[in-house]
């Protein structure tokens, strides 16, 4: 049975890459294609495991310095171009937007494809997402299916999530109140950071890593949508 603090969720704000569309599954095979293509045998996991942790620096420094939001796919170019060359492999501007269209390509994961369906049967669906706001759009139109009922990109903002003004901004959109909407995230960061602005939470753990280290814990912590959707009886 679901916790009593989620009975007045009216509304569900989704992370989008790595909650909802599956990161290292549409990722890894492209940088086997591009490390093959450069005559190396690094390994393509590992090569991702250190673009998308040079990305969330990226992203975190984009906020923190205030000189202008660069966007979520120029942040993850950024990235790209740091990792492969702290690897020690050669990459040129053109070959790093190149990469960048690995992000229109990618697929949800199948627990939150179906999820998602449970889901709309009680709530309204947003996503809220550090994505560009075209790509937003193009995705959850497109490979999502028209999932949501509407897609909210920091963008308008100009942070990256968890920067408050994201969820309080989200909730005036909205007409929601902040206990009136929970957070459903695979990275705690995210939900740590809607929590903090009165969101409930929902920490859907695929990575099997831990929480923040804080007391605005999530009402809930599971491995994937199917069974937050058992957890909410729908």
């Amino acid at each position: 049975m679901s916790h009593p603090r989620v009975a007045s969720v009216r509304t569900l704000t989704f992370d989008v890459f790595g909650t909802v569309l599956d990161l290292t599954g549409g990722i890894v095979p492209e940088l086997e294609t591009f490390l093959r293509s450069k005559g190396s045998e690094l390994d393509a996991g590992a090569l991702w495991r250190s673009w998308r942790a040079r990305q969330r620096l990226e992203q975190h420094q984009d906020t923190i310095l205030m000189l202008g939001h660069c966007g979520y796919l120029e942040a993850a170019r950024r990235a790209f171009l740091f990792a492969t060359r702290a690897a020690g492999l050669e990459c040129s501007e053109a070959e790093s937007q190149e990469m960048m269209g690995v992000f229109e390509r990618l697929q949800p994961f199948e627990d939150a494809r179906l999820g998602l369906k449970r889901l709309a049967s009680r709530y309204e669906l947003v996503a809220l997402s550090n994505g560009n706001q075209w790509l937003l759009d193009q995705l959850c139109d497109t490979n999502l299916d028209g999932a949501f009922n509407a897609k909210i990109s920091v963008e308008r903002y100009g942070r990256f999530k968890p920067h408050p003004s994201i969820y309080r901004g989200a909730a005036d959109i909205l007409q929601r109140e902040p206990a009136e909407l929970m957070m459903v995230a695979a990275h705690s960061f995210d939900v740590h950071g809607a929590r903090l602005c009165g969101f409930r939470g929902a920490f859907v753990n695929r990575y099997r890593l831990p929480y923040e280290p804080t007391a605005a814990e999530p009402e809930w912590t599971g491995p994937d949508f199917l069974a937050l959707c058992d957890w909410l009886e729908v």
